[in-house]
C-alpha cells in the first residue's frame, strides 16, 4: 500500500498536463520514483527513524533526476539512430534534422518518419517524371531540327556536287533550301518565345481592343490557307457591335492564329471553322473556336499543350509547324491569368476556348 506522501506525489504528477514528447520520460520517472521511494521508506521504517518529509523530498529529487536523465538520454539515443538513417540514405542534412524538435513518443516519431518517407517518395516520382519528360523533349527537339537541317544539307550538297551548273535545278534547290532555313528559324523563334513565357520574361502590353475585329483579321490572314482545303471560316452570328476586352492584342492574335490554323490543318475537306464570342460572367468573355474535323482521341487531350506533342506522329509533320503552337497558346493565355479549355469527340471535331477580361 502506498504511503500518503507517495499517493500525493503520484496524483500531483498525473494531474500535470505533460507534453506528449515527455510521456516516456515522465512515466519511466514515476516508476523509478515509486520503487526507489518504497525501498527508502522500507529501510527507514525498519532500520532508522521513519520520516515522511524525508521520503517526500527524496521522491521529488529522484523523480526530477530520473526525468531529466531519461529525457536527455532517450533524445540523444533517438537522434543518433535516426540521424544515422538519414546520413546513410543521404536524404537530409544533419543540420536540418538537428533544428527539428526530437520526440521520445514512438507514435509521433513513426508518423514523422512516415511523412518524411512519403514526401521523399513523391519527390523521387516527380524527378522520374521530369527525367522522362526531359528525354522526350530532347528527342523531339532533335527530330524537329534535324529534318530541315538534313533537307538544307542535302540540297546544298547536291548543288556543290555539280548541279549548280544547271540554272533551273540551281534555282529550285536554293528555293527548297530556303524553305528549310525558314522552318529552322520558325522553330527557333517559337522555342525562344516559349522559353520567355515559361520564365516570365515576356512582358505583356495590356490594353483594350476589339476581339471581333481581331478574329476577322485572322480570318482574312488565313483565308488562302483555308481555301486550299475548301474550309469555310466564319462567325456563329453577325456581330454588329465591337466587343472590347483587355489583353495584349498581338499575343491574343497569335493565340487565335494558332488555333484557327490547327483547325485548318486537321479539318476535313469542305469543312468549316466557326468562332463564337460569348459573355461568360459579368466581367469575362469566352472565345470558342470549333471545327468539324477529325477530332482528338481522349487519351491525347491531357497532353495536347505539351511542347512538341503531336497526336498524329506520322502525318502531322507533313502539315508543317513547329509543334509548339498549342504550348505557346497555353502559356500566353495563362500569362493573362486566364483559362483555356479543349473539348473533342473523335471523328466529329474539336472546340478550343479561352477566356478574356471585359474592358471596363
Amino acid at each position: 500500500m502506498l504511503s500518503p506522501s507517495h499517493y500525493i506525489l503520484r496524483q500531483f504528477i498525473m494531474a500535470l498536463n505533460f507534453k506528449k514528447t515527455y510521456k516516456f520520460a515522465v512515466v519511466s520517472a514515476i516508476y523509478i520514483t515509486l520503487f526507489s521511494t518504497g525501498v527508502i521508506a522500507f529501510l527507514t521504517y525498519y532500520f532508522f527513524e521513519f520520516s515522511i518529509n524525508f521520503c517526500l523530498y527524496f521522491a521529488v529529487a529522484i523523480a526530477a533526476f530520473s526525468f531529466f536523465v531519461l529525457q536527455y538520454r532517450v533524445e540523444h539515443f533517438i537522434y543518433r539512430r535516426v540521424k544515422k538513417i538519414y546520413d546513410d540514405v543521404s536524404l537530409l542534412e544533419s543540420s536540418n534534422f538537428r533544428s527539428q524538435p526530437i520526440t521520445t513518443d514512438m507514435a509521433t516519431l513513426t508518423r514523422e518518419v512516415k511523412k518524411f518517407a512519403t514526401d521523399k517518395k513523391l519527390e523521387i516520382e516527380m524527378l522520374k517524371v521530369r527525367e522522362e519528360y526531359r528525354r522526350e523533349f530532347i528527342g523531339n527537339v532533335s527530330h524537329e531540327l534535324k529534318t530541315p537541317l538534313f533537307t538544307v544539307q542535302g540540297y546544298l550538297s547536291t548543288l556543290l556536287d555539280g548541279a549548280m551548273n544547271d540554272k533551273s535545278i540551281r534555282k529550285k534547290y536554293l528555293q527548297r533550301a530556303e524553305k528549310g532555313v525558314e522552318r529552322l528559324i520558325y522553330i527557333v523563334q517559337d522555342l525562344d518565345m516559349i522559353t520567355k513565357l515559361e520564365m516570365g520574361d515576356l512582358n505583356l502590353e495590356i490594353h483594350p481592343f476589339d476581339i471581333v475585329k481581331l478574329v476577322q483579321n485572322v480570318f482574312d490572314l488565313l483565308e488562302m490557307e483555308a481555301s486550299k482545303k475548301d474550309i469555310l471560316l466564319l462567325f456563329d452570328m453577325k456581330y454588329n457591335k465591337p466587343i472590347i476586352v483587355m489583353g495584349d492584342s498581338e499575343k491574343i492574335e497569335q493565340v487565335v492564329i494558332n488555333l484557327v490554323m490547327n483547325s485548318i490543318k486537321y479539318g476535313k475537306e469542305k469543312g468549316s471553322t466557326e468562332v463564337s464570342i460569348e459573355s461568360l460572367t459579368q466581367n469575362k468573355v469566352i472565345v470558342r473556336i470549333r471545327d468539324n474535323g477529325e477530332g482528338i482521341e481522349k487519351q491525347h487531350i491531357s497532353r495536347l499543350f505539351e511542347r512538341f506533342y503531336r497526336v498524329d506522329k506520322s502525318g502531322a509533320r507533313s502539315e508543317g509547324g513547329s509543334g509548339l503552337g498549342l504550348s505557346i497558346v497555353k502559356h500566353i493565355i495563362e500569362a493573362h491569368d486566364e483559362k483555356i479549355y479543349v473539348e473533342s469527340e473523335y471523328g466529329k471535331g474539336s472546340e478550343f476556348s479561352f477566356t478574356l477580361e471585359k474592358a471596363k
